[in-house]
């Protein structure tokens, strides 16, 4: 990835509004990523990351931003969630699993990368067996007109294939039935007395015959294929690496499991645990995965909690030393909810606007409608729970819910949401707090 700081910030900026001091902090990390590749050797082994902690109420935008990173970069990237770890001992999830996780995340983004790279050498070997399973193998010892005539009907054949004329026609191939689920987080001494017990009982991948139309055999030849022109030691090879050098992994609700300290006595003890359990893993170690081992010096760590009940001062000290920026997002005001509803790519409006459009029905909000709907979703927030943009959700349902409910009676119809039918969906919401607090 070779964006700079100001692209990173332009492209989130399509899909959330504000929090531009987040967004420019998190775009200097990626961009100090790309610049550490460009030093000598020596030089990169002693910039680590500066791993960031971000601290603001639900549904401001922490976890869409985490979201959209994900598909702009090219980079290894995985988002968990804090609440999902428990500490060695207690039944859940380990810590070491989200690095076995970014390992996986890294395979399979440099799979994908090498499956385009040569596409079109797969391509040309499913044709080829599809091709072989519809024309009868020449006999050894055939004269050169004879060889010259198959290879006439092959290009025939070949062009048939290629423009959908074969697709309905019924072939028999071999493919291959994986004989257990791949699972990134069983540990890797673990997977392989697995492959070992999977050998000694005789349960290997062997290949089944099916019958199949065409255009579905060609899906099914695919793994086959992928396992026959690439390279997969090499691939595993340069997944780990970039696992290393270019890792990203987005923790999510980091607050849940800091220790409160005014409530310390009632606490899980196994929150503690899973912080203890996380520092290694933030500091640098190695982590063995299905790959090798995965070292997590140069991970780039990116914590987000809303820290409604706990403090970031609640985290024991030496894991918030592992995050020495830190960096607040504001709270959405009206200006905020109305912008999130207007400007992003595929805002919620658009959203809603594009369903109903399946239905043939055309659905338009006026600005003023707009406006109340924003303004209602700050009242909601302000009166009961602050759950930030994910108000607007159940804000606009509850204003278009009898219209979507209704829109296959309405083909071919326009309905304009205006400023006065959101208020008289919402007025007696609004008005009575307790009917609001289970609908809003």
């Amino acid at each position: 990835m070779n964006m700079t700081p100001r692209q990173i910030v332009e492209f989130l900026d399509d899909y959330v509004i504000g929090q531009k001091n987040a967004k420019k902090i998190i775009a200097i990390a990626l961009r100090n990523r790309y610049r550490r590749m460009k030093l000598e050797k020596a030089m990169q082994d002693d910039i680590v990351p500066k791993n960031i902690l971000m601290i603001g109420s639900t549904g401001v935008g922490k976890t869409e931003i985490a979201r959209r990173l994900s598909k702009m970069m090219g980079l290894p990237f995985i988002k968990v969630e804090a609440s999902k770890y428990t500490e060695v001992g207690f039944v859940g999830r380990d810590v070491e699993s989200m690095v076995r996780d970014l390992a996986m995340a890294a395979f399979n983004l440099v799979k994908s990368e090498h499956i385009e790279k040569n596409q079109a050498k797969i391509s040309e070997y499913i044709e080829d067996k599809i091709i072989k399973k519809l024309l009868p193998p020449l006999p050894k010892g055939v004269s050169e007109e004879k060889i010259a005539d198959y290879e006439r009907s092959y290009e025939k054949m070949l062009t048939k294939l290629r423009n959908g004329d074969l697709d309905d026609l019924n072939i028999e191939i071999e493919v291959m039935q994986p004989t257990m689920s791949e699972n990134s987080n069983i540990p890797p001494d673990m997977a392989q007395m697995q492959e070992s017990f999977i050998k000694i009982i005789g349960m290997t991948n062997k290949p089944t015959k099916k019958e199949m139309k065409v255009k579905d055999a060609r899906k099914a030849l695919e793994a086959e294929a992928n396992d026959k022109i690439l390279n997969t030691e090499n691939i595993k090879t340069e997944a780990l690496r970039r696992a290393q050098d270019e890792g990203i992994i987005f923790i999510d609700e980091i607050d849940k499991v800091a220790v409160s300290s005014g409530n310390s006595g009632r606490q899980d003890p196994s929150k503690e645990g899973v912080q203890r359990d996380l520092l290694p893993i933030v500091e640098g170690s190695s982590v063995s995965t299905k790959f090798g081992n995965l070292k997590t010096d140069h991970i780039l760590f990116i914590a987000a909690g809303a820290f409604h009940v706990s403090k970031p001062s609640d985290l024991i000290p030496e894991l918030q030393g592992r995050f020495p920026l830190r960096v607040e997002l504001n709270s959405l005001d009206e200006d905020a909810l109305y912008q999130i509803l207007t400007q992003p790519k595929n805002s919620l409006l658009k959203q809603y606007i594009a369903l109903l459009k399946t239905e043939n029905v055309e659905l338009e909000f006026s600005d003023e409608a707009i406006r109340e709907i924003a303004k209602i979703a700050q009242a909601a927030n302000e009166k009961m729970e602050d759950i930030g943009a994910r108000r607007l959700h159940t804000v606009i349902e509850r204003v278009i819910e009898d219209i979507s409910f209704e829109a296959s009676e309405k083909n071919g119809e326009k309905i304009v949401i205006d400023k006065e039918l959101v208020s008289q969906r919402l007025s007696d919401v609004i008005e009575n707090q307790d009917i609001a607090r289970y609908i809003l």
